[in-house]
């Protein structure tokens, strides 16, 4: 072996060992990362941007979704009072053993009432619920007699109770008796939750079990225990009570089943894309050491693109990981063209040769699908921000492994070249060519042009949010038997409260609280709300309070001893009671209710300290709370909107809504960016051919653009966001027919043949992933694959549009500016 020979084999072993490196590192820095806590981020709303102006609303989205995240509701519902009571006991206990939970509560606690009424006692002076309010305000002195009477002499009330001697008129407890404590559906017996309803064919009792986790919802390993502990004892629980069923609601729910949902989905779509690209491969190179080749360079573009992912973003979606499972077919496009040189070229075979011969094209290629996904990293939503930083990192690292690394590797020539093959695939895109060249393109183009426009005119949008992230069908018939029996809506709506102090806050609680009271009894009106102004009052409110009780109670001390004496109350007792009244202690605050251990379930209605929303005031303190109304409906929502726009401070966040607006705007936007970036494709390839070559060139994946709105319109098939970020990859990937066929014709020894079957073949594996993608479950990957896949299709179906004239001959010498 010479010199020259000695260093080009040193370069090609120095060329492995760098590819070999970086994929070890790749490949065990992803081996950590799911190693230890699972790295996928299986909660939706993770998955969704930041759709507030207010950020303090985003912190309320996320405080109420981490209050409700760690909770799950489990109803046992039988026919059989007794099957019911019993068997929820039974769960409960098989839940709590599992020991998959931090606690599970289906036997009540003891719990002593008094100790909520004990928190109120020392302020009872200034509380008074509305109508006491009322009554006082326009009542004579001798009605308290009357008062004193119907508190003395009516039967024992239930619930939160307050002593005679403590609360003599009863003004406390007729105020703790409006405290949003518990769901009317649900009664206490033999220390369960028990809601009892009827129907068709009969009574049914539905226990409550609540359990708390001991992880968070989204982590796969709290997924599966919860999973094997509910398994388990619902098995056991169909052998002892084989009447009975559970339904069950939490996030823990729907995080494992999209989690399942989406490794099932990288298994098929992966494996699919594999056995099918395997096929196709095999078939036109016969080569398994091609093949072989062809997924080397596919495998390092995807585990390279899943460290970056990871080590930028530190989560991956689920999204993303389904997109990267069909990421294969556009990443082995780019082996593809290198082995149809490689074939091409037979005895004469030189790697690095060959290597420059296909990286104009590759670079052209890799250009336009860089830009289509570049417009995805501008666009806010997580999920699409890491679908980009995914597939940029992976067909990058298969662009250069196919300049670097296959050179190193595919040095000796090919020993058969199927040339019979690349003879009759000449022999088609001659045909084809004849077809749609020429004048005729004129035609093709007018004909293309009249068959869309109906379409287009057909078509309409759809932005709704729960039409792109759909959760599991059977956990939400779960979810809704849940809610029926415990009667709570699904409403999502609540209103944030904002203040400079904390007093500021209340008193805006209060003034909200009033509208929403106001709107009883009318077509807006909602099924109550919960506040935290219902659980602490305004300062200004208790001293209001406080000062209607000295008027019209408190005045005359001497009467008033009179009046309870005579109604039969001790000296000692009125005067303590009177001596009460006499030293009133500070107003009943939020901290002293917060440190009260029952407030634990309602906590989340203080958001408590957040920043300004003032720009020309930044780091200034603020304070905020939430407010939730239950019974929110598309026909009482506007009248919440404009009863939140008329108070200070006051808005009504919904979510849901939020994000179907924004994805309504960046779909108007997209289609400007899309255009935006059709000149950008044009103007990069005018740079390349020339203007009337770049042009000709464009001209493919602009009618597949246009031909797939059309078919859309003709479908019916509304459009949202993702179908337009869609097209921006059809744009981006779609343009590499057209470009691979020019770059062909640009080399004289190129075999015209051979680059139609490459830029079929690309196009078959391409549209196999992304046709499989179509085929998701998740309902926006599924408008990117049908999308992607139509679009694709016609792109390379008009792509001899871009071949030059020259061509015809099956050769062409076209210069690199030439026309």
């Amino acid at each position: 072996m010479d010199m020259p020979q000695q260093r080009t084999a040193k370069h090609a072993w120095g060329v492995r060992a760098a590819w070999l490196v970086l994929a070890l590192l790749a490949a065990l820095y992803c081996g950590w990362r799911f190693a230890g806590a699972s790295p996928l981020e299986t909660n939706l709303l993770a998955l969704l941007p930041a759709t507030e102006a207010d950020p303090v609303a985003e912190k309320a989205v996320d405080t109420l979704a981490s209050a409700l995240g760690d909770r799950t509701v489990l109803l046992v519902t039988s026919r059989d009072d007794a099957h019911a009571k019993a068997a929820a006991k039974q769960l409960g206990a098989s839940l709590q053993k599992s020991g998959a939970f931090a606690s599970v509560t289906a036997e009540l606690p003891p719990f002593d009432l008094s100790q909520i009424s004990a928190l109120y006692l020392p302020y009872r002076f200034g509380l008074l619920a509305p109508a006491d309010r009322t009554a006082l305000a326009t009542a004579r002195a001798t009605t308290l007699h009357d008062m004193l009477a119907q508190r003395i002499y009516s039967p024992l009330q239930g619930g939160l109770s307050t002593q005679l001697a403590d609360d003599p008129f009863g003004w406390l407890e007729r105020w703790l008796g409006n405290l949003p404590l518990a769901t009317s559906n649900l009664e206490v017996e033999d220390n369960l939750l028990v809601s009892h309803r009827h129907d068709a064919h009969g009574d049914m009792t539905s226990v409550l079990v609540i359990a708390t986790l001991s992880g968070s919802a989204y982590e796969t390993k709290t997924q599966r225990a919860v999973h094997a502990a509910l398994a388990d004892a619902e098995s056991a629980l169909r052998q002892t009570f084989p009447d009975v069923s559970v339904a069950r609601t939490g996030a823990v729910f729907y995080a494992e089943a999209a989690r399942s949902a989406s490794e099932r989905e990288v298994h098929v779509i992966g494996i699919a894309s594999l056995a099918g690209i395997a096929l196709l491969m095999m078939s036109v190179f016969r080569s398994p050491r091609l093949l072989l080749l062809g997924f080397v360079s596919t495998a390092l573009g995807i585990v390279c693109a899943l460290a970056a992912t990871l080590l930028i973003f530190g989560k991956l979606h689920l999204l993303t990981l389904v997109f990267g499972a069909s990421l294969i077919g556009e990443a082995v496009d780019y082996s593809i063209q290198y082995f149809v040189v490689y074939l091409g070229a037979g005895r004469d075979w030189d790697a690095r040769l060959g290597a420059r011969r296909v990286r104009p094209a590759l670079g052209v290629a890799l250009a336009t699908s860089l830009l289509g996904y570049a417009i995805l990293m501008w666009v806010p939503f997580p999920a699409l921000k890491q679908i980009a930083c995914f597939a940029m990192v992976g067909i990058t690292t298969a662009f250069a492994s196919v300049l670097w690394l296959l050179p190193a590797l595919l040095t000796r020539a090919p020993k058969h070249s199927p040339r019979r093959l690349f003879a009759g695939a000449a022999r088609l895109l001659a045909r084809w060519q004849h077809a749609l060249g020429g004048k005729r393109a004129w035609l093709v183009a007018a004909l293309l042009l009249i068959a869309s426009v109906p379409g287009w005119l057909r078509l309409s949008s759809d932005d709704d949010i729960h039409l792109l992230i759909q959760r599991d069908a059977s956990l939400a018939a779960q979810e809704d038997t849940v809610r029926e029996a415990v009667g709570v809506d699904n409403s999502a709506q609540f209103f944030v409260v904002r203040g400079a102090t904390q007093e500021a806050v209340l008193q805006r609680a209060e003034a909200l609280g009033a509208k929403l009271d106001a709107l009883n009894g009318s077509a807006d009106s909602v099924g109550g709300y919960q506040s935290v102004a219902q659980f602490v009052p305004s300062a200004q409110r208790q001293s209001e309070d406080r000062a209607l009780l000295a008027r019209q109670v408190f005045g005359d001390f001497a009467a008033l001893r009179a009046t309870l004496l005579q109604a039969g109350f001790k000296d000692e007792v009125a005067d303590a009671w009177l001596a009460g009244f006499a030293q009133p202690p500070a107003p009943l605050t939020v901290e002293r209710w917060l440190a009260a251990p029952w407030s634990q379930p309602y906590r989340h209605l203080w958001l408590g300290a957040v920043g300004s929303n003032d720009k020309n005031r930044a780091r200034q303190p603020g304070y905020a709370a939430v407010v939730i109304p239950q019974g929110v409906t598309p026909r009482n929502e506007p009248a919440l909107i404009a009863l939140a726009r008329g108070l200070p401070g006051v808005v009504l966040v919904d979510k849901a809504a939020s994000v179907s607006r924004l994805f309504g705007a960046y779909r108007v936007d997209s289609g400007w960016w899309l255009g935006g970036a059709l000149v950008l494709v044009c103007v990069l390839l005018m740079l390349r051919y020339g203007a009337r070559g770049g042009i000709a060139t464009t001209l493919p994946v602009l009618f597949a653009v246009g031909v797939a709105l059309a078919v859309f319109g003709y479908a019916g098939v509304p459009l949202n966001l993702f179908n337009w970020l869609a097209l921006m990859l059809v744009l981006g990937v779609g343009a590499n027919y057209a470009v691979f066929l020019r770059e062909g014709c640009a080399r004289a020894e190129a075999d015209l043949g051979a680059v139609w079957t490459g830029v079929l073949l690309s196009a078959a594996t391409t549209l196999l992933s992304f046709g499989m993608l179509g085929m998701s479950a998740m309902p926006a990957l599924k408008s990117f694959g049908t999308t992607l896949a139509l679009g694709i299709a016609v792109a390379v179906l008009l792509a001899p549009l871009g071949m030059p004239s020259a061509a015809r001959s099956g050769k062409s010498s076209e210069p690199r500016r030439a026309a």
